[in-house]
């Protein structure tokens, strides 16, 4: 039987594809001789433990049992590492980033469903964008947010005292769904000039709603996020798309329809911005935001760059649904974590308001006193320290490459291994939460929460690691040339919220369990068998 050379050029690809998948299984490698656990898996290797909803746990595990360098397997037995030591996030972040990029492949699937932005891009393209908004999120624009916030966080204050008004005893509230819709409506006038929420029902738009629904969903197709770089290498973006639009599952089929919405939503703003750009200032000072938004500033500053620098539609669409996703779900459920340990911490917490409310004298706290009160500062330092609200950040190798480490681990073989001979194309994260809390580092007390640790110097071998981090020896905003360009931003709406709430209301547990989920941003559900991002407190407003 003769065989056509068309049918041999499929068999030849399928063995090529079947052996790309499969070598790891029989080839060595040096990485095998890194500590780490055994994989139960054929198909999925650990990424079910990394990714479960309590994923956060497993890698605290990993990294008590194992140390600051741990091989895993992912799927179909790919090696993977997972890392907290300081010189190896340094080489990954800051020295080696651009060998380290954030996907090797020409997409994931970030950039497919988000397109090109600041949060999916690597190389000229990504120093490209990030050179237009660094300037865009100067400390001067960021000044001209204050009462933007203000402004926001007092109909919030208003709205949850109409509500306990009824209760003199308290009423129990999803802190969880105020914070994010608080700081939903805090970045899109800020950054967008546009308004979300009225806080007067519970009614959002479809713009709204799909960025609200971007995670959660996201955390029910994790597996997609393995499966879209391979193809990206055969199938152009437009076919991976309507390839997912075409699978029967529910959750992928909702995914498409969000990145759909946010992508003409975003679209039809920019353009009604450039219109209001060509009337003039008078027009966009009517406009909200006052014409001094993120994203209006960014497309004056757009509009006078030079050809080379000039940002494209496709690029700003981008920018728009990014800007939403990185500081949402982020801050929201930071300020969420904070009022929740607030809440397990009355002492604290009323020290806290003591603060805020002597510092305010009945009115808000100008820019740069608020930046100044010292407990404040400690307790957002500290809960976003012992609580990264991301757990992981992911980079492949993208060429053989050495990772140094400055603390040696001992190799299956018993040797001192002080640094690892990574093979290209290997998937590594830096294992946040293990840097934020390594008790090397911070002592024996970092899994405690202990505001007073940021009021005293600290320890010589906490200065002496230089971890990689943009802020206070945290990776929670992570660092180098893709540390979060907006975690000033954050801070602004976090404390402005926080000396608002704190000097109006008192939060207390309600006795019923609390469990925080893993997931692209780690979220609250009242108890494990709940599916519903929500936390709920007792506030009540104090005399």
């Amino acid at each position: 039987m003769t065989v056509s050379l068309p049918v041999l050029g499929a068999i030849a690809i399928l063995l090529f594809g079947l052996w790309h998948f499969l070598q790891d299984y029989f080839l060595s490698s040096p990485l095998d001789n890194l500590p780490g656990p055994a994989s139960t898996s054929l198909l999925q290797g650990h990424i079910h433990e990394i990714f479960a909803r309590r994923g956060w746990k497993f890698l605290k595990d990993l990294s008590e049992r194992y140390g600051p360098v741990t091989r895993v397997r992912g799927l179909l037995g790919a090696r993977m590492l997972i890392v907290y030591d300081p010189k190896a996030m340094h080489s990954l972040l800051i020295k080696d980033a651009d060998s380290y990029p954030k996907c090797s492949a020409p997409f994931d699937e970030f950039k497919l469903f988000l397109g090109p932005s600041v949060l999916t891009t690597d190389g000229g393209q990504h120093r490209r964008q990030r050179k237009q908004l660094n300037a865009v999120f100067s400390a001067a624009h960021l000044r001209n947010m204050t009462h933007l916030f203000y402004d926001i966080a007092h109909r919030v204050r208003k709205a949850l005292e109409h509500r306990t008004a009824s209760a003199p005893g308290g009423d129990v509230v999803d802190v969880n769904g105020w914070m994010a819709r608080t700081t939903l409506e805090m970045l899109g006038q800020a950054t967008l000039g546009y308004s979300f929420d009225n806080f007067v029902d519970d009614s959002t738009d479809a713009f709204g709603e799909s960025l609200k629904g971007f995670f959660p969903t996201y955390a029910r197709i994790a597996l997609v996020g393995f499966i879209i770089p391979p193809l990206s290498y055969f199938l152009p973006q437009r076919v991976c798309r309507a390839i997912l639009r075409a699978i029967p599952h529910a959750d992928i089929r909702k995914m498409m329809h969000i990145s759909n919405t946010m992508a003409q939503r975003s679209l039809e703003i920019i353009n009604e911005k450039k219109m209001a750009l060509l009337k003039g200032d008078d027009v966009m000072r009517e406009k909200v935001g006052e014409g001094k938004d993120l994203m209006s500033i960014l497309l004056k500053a757009n509009m006078l760059a030079s050809e080379a620098d000039r940002l494209s539609d496709e690029e700003l669409i981008a920018q728009m649904s990014t800007f939403i996703l990185a500081g949402m779900d982020t801050t929201a459920n930071s300020l969420t974590r904070i009022l929740h340990v607030l809440a397990e911490h009355p002492a604290e917490q009323e020290k806290l308001r003591a603060e805020v409310s002597e510092a305010r004298h009945g009115n808000d706290i100008a820019y740069e006193a608020l930046e100044k009160l010292p407990y404040l500062d400690a307790v957002c330092r500290e809960t976003l320290r012992l609580y990264s609200p991301v757990n992981v950040i992911g980079r492949t190798s993208a060429k053989d490459m050495t990772l140094p480490l400055l603390t040696p681990v001992v190799g299956k073989d018993g040797s001192m291994v002080s640094e690892v001979a990574v093979p290209e194309g290997t998937w590594i994260m830096a294992n946040i939460q293990a840097s934020n809390c390594n008790r090397a580092l911070w002592g024996e007390d970092a899994y405690e929460w202990k505001p007073e640790r940021w009021l005293k110097p600290f320890p010589a071998s906490l200065e002496d690691a230089r971890i990689p981090g943009v802020y206070s020896h945290l990776l929670s905003f992570s660092g180098g040339s893709r540390s979060c360009i907006g975690f000033k931003f954050s801070q602004l709406e976090m404390k402005i919220l926080l000396s608002i709430l704190l000097s109006t209301f008192k939060f207390e547990t309600t006795g019923r369990t609390v469990t925080w989920n893993t997931s692209g941003v780690s979220y609250p559900t009242m108890g494990e068998d709940s599916d519903k991002p929500e936390l709920l407190l007792k506030v009540t407003k104090v005399a």
